[in-house]
């Protein structure tokens, strides 16, 4: 593994900074004592930046050379409203509220490449380190876009990375195309007639048309989805009633959908649609259908990923790399950032969790999990793979 001396040497800083972040997690755009911390870094390494893109947002810009070209790293900030089963000295020291999806560790990486490519410009042009918050549903990606993230620091190109549990520490993954999936969720309301339950006859029953609704529904992704396309409907939540003795007036559908394309999207929320509407009217009930789309599939353009491919190869090796890596129904708000500008996501691994500290939960080291902790074996990892992309990005001449 050819990792970078001085952020080899840098580690034990960068691990204290990952683990007061995770001692303090924030939730979406409520990231002020984060975002502080990342700016006060970076202005004590010389970095300027600027405050308050989408909200919380900090962007550091680092230039050298002459050239106008530009590429954006950019790092999540936010953590997720669960309650922390470790214990270890660096757990969670607000109730509810955990870094369970490592963005503690996204940020000391992007910092670990900020305090190097400070000191060490090899390369000619300028540097965006985007410190985003709120990826947890927020859509910050959005906000800082909105914000003018992309029209007063116009760059040639923009690169994310997440940790991914179950790939072994010293191994990346990647693919071009689609490789994670939108995120669209639905809420139905079935709206029937209540009645004594022992004479259901005078009344229209909410609970039997929802789930009328909810079995036509799986015919879509079994019967007018192409086979070939993923996507996935799934019904989590049903909620109706509150006696034994009531047939209730309503009826609550709630879920999700995940596709890797906007065509089965549409296709899936139609027939979602008009099922609903044409089961409720069949037993004479009425229906209120709404369908959100929050974020859209991340697709990786082919230039971009082969870079990056490259780069990653050149520090872990060809066969630590999986250039076809499994995409995820998972979605990730990176995506915003790639309908916009040319680049690439890539997955760096977290290992099966045997890193953790003494005083670690009983669960499992998954994404989203109350025992989950980053793997800091990556922070000089994760670092070097930024510095030698930038410095391959923006060759000197």
């Amino acid at each position: 593994m050819k990792l970078i001396d001085p952020i080899i040497q840098f580690h034990g800083d960068l691990q204290q900074i990952r683990r007061d972040i995770h001692a303090y997690p924030e939730l979406c755009f409520e990231e002020q004592r984060t975002a502080d911390l990342v700016a006060a870094k970076l202005t004590e390494w010389g970095i300027p930046n600027l405050r308050g893109m989408g909200t919380t947002g900090v962007v550091g810009i680092i230039k050298a050379g002459t050239s106008t070209r530009a590429v954006g790293l950019r790092a999540d900030m936010d953590a997720l409203p669960v309650q922390e089963f470790n214990t270890f000295a660096h757990t969670s020291r607000h109730a509810g509220k955990m870094h369970a999806c490592g963005h503690d560790g996204h940020t000391a990486m992007l910092l670990g490449a900020a305090h190097y490519l400070s000191r060490h410009r090899n390369f000619d042009g300028t540097v965006y380190l985007i410190f985003q918050p709120a990826e947890e549903k927020g859509g910050g990606a959005k906000q800082m876009m909105d914000d003018g993230l992309f029209t007063q620091c116009r760059m040639d190109a923009v690169f994310g990375m997440h940790n991914w549990p179950g790939m072994p520490v010293g191994t990346f993954g990647v693919k071009p195309g689609p490789m994670m999936a939108s995120s669209n969720e639905f809420e139905v309301i079935v709206k029937g007639k209540g009645a004594h339950a022992a004479q259901p006859h005078k009344g229209i029953d909410p609970i039997m048309v929802a789930l009328q609704i909810m079995m036509g529904w799986q015919t879509i992704i079994s019967r007018n989805r192409n086979p070939l396309d993923a996507g996935v409907l799934s019904v989590t939540q049903i909620h109706s009633g509150s006696a034994t003795n009531v047939i209730p007036d309503d009826a609550l559908l709630i879920g999700t959908v995940r596709t890797f394309s906007t065509q089965v999207t549409d296709l899936i929320e139609n027939r979602m649609r008009d099922i609903a509407q044409h089961a409720a009217a069949g037993f004479g009930a009425q229906v209120e259908f709404k369908f959100e789309r929050l974020y859209p599939a991340l697709v990786n353009h082919a230039k971009e990923t082969a870079l990056a491919a490259r780069v990653m190869q050149s520090i872990v090796g060809e066969e630590k790399v999986n250039v076809n890596v499994e995409p995820t129904m998972s979605a990730e708000d990176f995506a915003f950032m790639l309908q916009q500008q040319p680049g690439c996501y890539v997955f760096i691994g977290n290992g099966e969790g045997g890193h953790r500290e003494a005083g670690h939960g009983l669960g499992p080291c998954n994404l989203h999990n109350s025992s989950y902790d980053f793997n800091d074996a990556l922070l000089p990892i994760g670092a070097s793979y930024w510095v030698r992309l930038v410095e391959e990005f923006l060759q000197r001449a």
